[in-house]
């Protein structure tokens, strides 16, 4: 059963991956399982801030993919035209796309390819920017760190990776277990336990694989400050209406 009450805050945010200029779908982040639910990204935006949810959790693929920021009018759009909190993600490589994804509106970079190929530079950004504008992506397979749009593997396994950030300053980290992303088979929870077990200061969002309500309590009572939430949204597994006993 259900529980009526949250005791303490925990951040529901949803998620908006960007094809194309489309809101979008993956299953297991393979781009040829897409589906396009939102021709205007705006729309879904919109809707969750209705809703009473804050943040929004916006991802380029079309970046991540290619390595360069792509859809950055689409963030300038739903910055412009909302007031979410916006976390925005996707081909941040150099100093002039993190430019172009704050001067578009961004509160937060997700960084995550960078941090594993150059970290002498994401470390500059870090010392330049402050830590509080990263929200680190930590996307993995077998426990170990997935990068460029989840195409690429690497042999740097997860608890190694939010170590070396945690030391450097970063708190904020979203971790996505690839083989949940889009299945709606429930998140890693037991992944999460094994990381805030390690780090208990980490301030940990789930990502991938919340199918119901109950999931997102699940998180809660582990530790973890927030999800994010994106095709359980789309598909009508959890409503906007559900989750307003969070917000």
């Amino acid at each position: 059963m259900i529980r009526e009450k949250i005791l303490q805050p925990f951040a529901i945010i949803p998620a908006i991956d960007i094809i194309d200029g489309n809101c979008v779908r993956l299953v297991k982040g393979d781009y040829k399982q897409k589906t396009v639910y939102h021709a205007d990204p705006l729309d879904a935006a919109k809707q969750f801030e209705d809703a009473g949810l804050q943040r929004l959790h916006l991802v380029d693929l079309d970046g991540a993919k290619t390595g360069r920021v792509i859809n950055w009018k689409v963030l300038e759009n739903i910055s412009a035209h909302t007031k979410l909190i916006i976390d925005f993600g996707g081909g941040i490589k150099t100093e002039k796309d993190l430019q172009t994804v704050f001067n578009s509106g961004a509160n937060m970079a997700a960084i995550g390819s960078i941090a594993v190929k150059k970290e002498e530079v994401f470390l500059q950004w870090v010392q330049q920017y402050g830590a509080a504008k990263f929200f680190l992506g930590a996307d993995v397979k077998d426990k170990q760190i997935a990068i460029s749009g989840w195409q690429e593997d690497t042999s740097i396994d997860v608890f190694s990776f939010i170590e070396n950030y945690l030391n450097a300053g970063i708190q904020h980290v979203f971790c996505t277990d690839i083989s949940k992303d889009g299945m709606l088979e429930g998140p890693a929870t037991e992944l999460y336990k094994q990381i805030i077990s390690k780090f208990p200061t980490i301030h940990l969002v789930a990502s991938g694989g919340v199918s119901n309500l109950n999931d997102l309590y699940a998180l809660k009572d582990i530790g973890c400050t927030g999800a994010i939430v994106g095709k359980a949204f789309y598909e009508n597994k959890i409503s906007l209406a559900e989750v307003k006993q969070f917000v």
